[in-house]
């Protein structure tokens, strides 16, 4: 294939894991991965894919690896051929609640819980399992080893993007269109000289250095957020 995503000669089996399970008799897996950890602002979002038996979609990996161009393309794609997508959120100030590990679990299963079909295996980028009574298998950098966690990481990561892409004009001067709440320079400047705005993670270095000693209002509520397509 040449174009938008060339063929890699050198690439590895992206349904080995998939196979693994199938052969163990599970028909219905899903790949879980998160967008959005380590960013100062903007939610965690999670994604969960089901794609269909032996399903090749060239081009699909490590969302980080792919352009935005790319990952806009592989997402209308994923969303046309998968069997199911869930997505789930954990706003700011979940994060700031419960801690981002926790949130990007709480995440991980309101989008497994999202899917509009029941899976019965689910592989998970990463190395800690979602909170779920549904067998499963943690998989280090998951999202260059299965099709099934890429095409989550890449839901994700458009998810949470055009999220970020929302709240640049909600809040503008932070730069959130550019760096996506991730801690550029510009952004940590932006906060030295703006003070933090309503979705920045309290709890995080780079933020809490800013908050006044006496906010006078109340935090916001935690919520958490499932959806299917």
């Amino acid at each position: 294939m040449t174009g938008l995503f060339p063929d890699n000669p050198d690439a590895i089996d992206m349904l080995a894991l998939e196979g693994q399970a199938s052969r163990r008799g599970y028909r219905s897996i899903a790949g879980v991965d998160e967008a959005g950890r380590g960013p100062l602002a903007g939610p965690v979002v999670a994604a969960a894919v089901i794609l269909p038996d032996g399903l090749l979609l060239p081009g699909v990996n490590d969302s980080k690896q792919l352009t935005a161009d790319q990952r806009e393309a592989l997402f209308d794609i994923i969303s046309r051929e998968a069997l199911a997508v869930g997505v789930g959120i954990g706003d700011h100030a979940l994060i700031d609640s419960i801690n981002i590990l926790q949130a990007t679990l709480s995440a991980m299963r309101d989008a497994v819980r999202g899917l509009s079909v029941t899976p019965d295996f689910l592989l998970i980028d990463g190395i800690s399992s979602v909170p779920m009574n549904i067998p499963q298998r943690t998989v280090k950098k998951g999202d260059s080893l299965s099709l099934s966690i890429a095409a989550a990481s890449i839901i994700a990561k458009v998810t949470r993007d055009r999220m970020m892409l929302e709240y640049d004009l909600l809040y503008p001067g932070y730069g959130f269109a550019s760096h996506k709440g991730y801690g550029a320079a510009a952004h940590l400047a932006a906060i030295a000289e703006l003070g933090p705005c309503p979705i920045h993670r309290k709890s995080f270095g780079g933020v809490k250095e800013h908050l006044p000693a006496d906010p006078g209002c109340k935090s916001a509520q935690p919520s958490t957020g499932l959806f299917s397509f």
